[in-house]
């Protein structure tokens, strides 16, 4: 846990401003692209029955298309100190875009912590930082709700070699010179696994209170094997200031978010998350598990 009100640098320590809700769903449910429009209606039923506005797109279920690849050392000192180095590209009409995404990331339960590392790059002017709770179900149960918290930053398109050293990656992200990982370790592709991510938003989410949140639906499918590995549904959102959510809206939010888990427990995959399901996929599991 960090004391610290500040960086090194004399910078404040970033703030909360995402509420992101995570169901992952079981990925039998998407065998056909119908899969979405079958989970949404679930969504609307409870939203409904507990007062959430619901604001359809004019487009709720075009899908938008995506790969996703995660990199770290053969023993994944990255995932296992808690970072998350992610690319994704975004295609269109098949093919993808020249810019990619990258994410750099600090995720864990200690909310302290999480803000205490310094995930910000020496490349002035381009990155986003955006700091995150994500509520994500109980590991074993329905019905429940826990926290972890994600401190991002994304670029678009740096100039960093991603196969190689860790070395490279550290001289963008500078805090992961104190890991006390070995700054010489390759890094690779997490188990060769390349995820096509199709993702559709219905809608946005209304809770009261200036609460509104985009909701989406993806499925992350093995570009390998053409098999599909998981489901979500996901809604987001943001906020200047976490004083700001009113605690009537997040109460509301947080009903929701459980009563849409008891609604449809058959479509719920508990005990993991995307990023560990990659990290699970070869022949050792990651000690850290989110």
């Amino acid at each position: 846990m960090t004391t610290a009100k500040e960086y090194s640098d004399g910078h404040p320590l970033d703030e909360i401003g995402y509420l992101e809700y995570k169901i992952l769903l079981k990925p039998d449910h998407f065998v056909r692209p119908e899969g979405y429009e079958y989970y949404w209606a679930n969504v609307c039923k409870v939203a409904e029955k507990l007062g959430v506005g619901v604001k359809m797109r004019k487009e709720p279920f075009k899908r938008e298309v995506r790969e996703v690849l995660f990199f770290d050392t053969h023993k994944f000192d990255l995932y296992n100190n808690s970072f998350i180095l992610r690319k994704r590209t975004y295609y269109i009409d098949g093919w993808p875009e020249p810019d990619h995404e990258l994410a750099f990331k600090f995720r864990n339960e200690d909310m302290d912590m999480s803000a205490g590392i310094d995930v910000r790059s020496n490349i002035e002017g381009t990155e986003r930082i955006k700091f995150k709770e994500e509520l994500l179900p109980l590991r074993d149960e329905v019905g429940g709700m826990r926290s972890i918290y994600s401190h991002n930053c994304i670029l678009t398109s740096p100039n960093i070699v991603l196969d190689q050293g860790l070395s490279n990656v550290a001289k963008v992200f500078p805090c992961l010179r104190d890991v006390g990982v070995k700054l010489n370790s390759k890094i690779d592709l997490v188990n060769q696994v390349r995820v096509n991510e199709v993702e559709v938003t219905p809608g946005h989410l209304d809770f009261g209170h200036h609460l509104k949140a985009k909701a989406t639906i993806a499925i992350w499918r093995n570009r390998a094997t053409e098999t599909s590995l998981v489901g979500e549904f996901a809604f987001q959102a943001k906020f200047n200031r976490y004083d700001d959510v009113h605690a009537k809206a997040r109460a509301l939010a947080d009903k929701f978010f459980i009563a849409l888990q008891k609604a449809a427990p058959e479509w719920i995959q508990l005990g993991t998350t995307k990023t560990y399901m990659i990290y699970g996929m070869g022949n050792k599991a990651p000690s850290n598990h989110e």
